[in-house]
């Protein structure tokens, strides 16, 4: 059997697939193509959005007919984005969650300021023009996860005797949040949008791995002995994790 170099094969593997859009539900969404050797069939889902629909095409088959087959299932894309909800648009009007608590968008009908939450209101008050509402109250739900998580790891780090080197914010979508070996934590954004425990509970885990790498028995303890909320907390997690992704930054 003759093999070709790797260089080669590369050249000559097929392109990305173009991506498309389909409406569905009386919301347009994009229709995005991977291409996967191993696949033995077209297999479509919903991305964690609820904005789009991700299709794994196999070796072999042509985009008009994977882009066929999503039409065909339309009805199917439709039932899911009826279960799962609309996205959240971040957009006045809408109402978007903040530490488990939704809030309605209003502009501040004034240029200059910052964004503001009312609690008891529930309502986010973004000043500035409206082009910019998005990319501001983005930032600003952005600015309130890190100050919440910092200040959460900063409390479990000094109740467990560890200590991290640095956080970061990323918009992950199968992880809630990470710990690296040289100390360094990441989470997700989006859990300023879960209720406080939730929040709580995460860096909790994500601390206690400072000191195990695992999820043996010593983990667990150390993580019980100080969130006695963490089996709500994933409990939550699992019922209402996805509704988080439904918010469009």
């Amino acid at each position: 059997m003759i093999r070709l170099p790797a260089s080669l094969s590369r050249a000559l593997a097929p392109g990305p697939l173009e991506p498309s859009s389909l409406t569905a539900g009386g919301e347009t969404l994009s229709v995005v193509f991977r291409r996967h050797a191993q696949a033995r069939r077209l297999v479509l889902r919903l991305d964690a959005s609820g904005s789009g629909v991700l299709v794994t095409v196999p070796k072999g088959i042509s985009r008009a007919r994977a882009l066929e087959f999503v039409e065909r299932s339309s009805s199917w894309i439709e039932r899911q984005l009826t279960v799962r909800g609309n996205p959240i648009r971040l957009e006045p009007g809408h109402v978007v969650p903040l530490r488990g608590i939704g809030h309605e968008i209003r502009e501040a009908g004034s240029l200059r300021g910052v964004v503001t939450a009312d609690p008891v209101g529930r309502v986010i008050t973004v000043p500035g023009e409206a082009p910019h509402l998005r990319r501001r109250l983005a930032a600003f739900l952005k600015e309130q996860a890190r100050g919440d998580l910092t200040r959460a790891s900063e409390r479990y780090a000094a109740l467990m005797g560890v200590s991290f080197r640095r956080i970061t914010l990323r918009d992950q979508r199968s992880r809630w949040g990470s710990c690296s070996a040289s100390g360094d934590l990441s989470y997700s954004w989006r859990l300023i949008l879960t209720p406080d425990y939730v929040l709580d509970y995460v860096a909790a885990h994500e601390v206690a791995h400072l000191r195990h790498l695992n999820h043996g028995a010593g983990f667990w303890r150390l993580v019980l002995s100080h969130c006695p909320a963490a089996a709500r907390a994933r409990n939550w997690l699992r019922r209402n994790g996805q509704d988080v992704h439904r918010v469009l930054v």
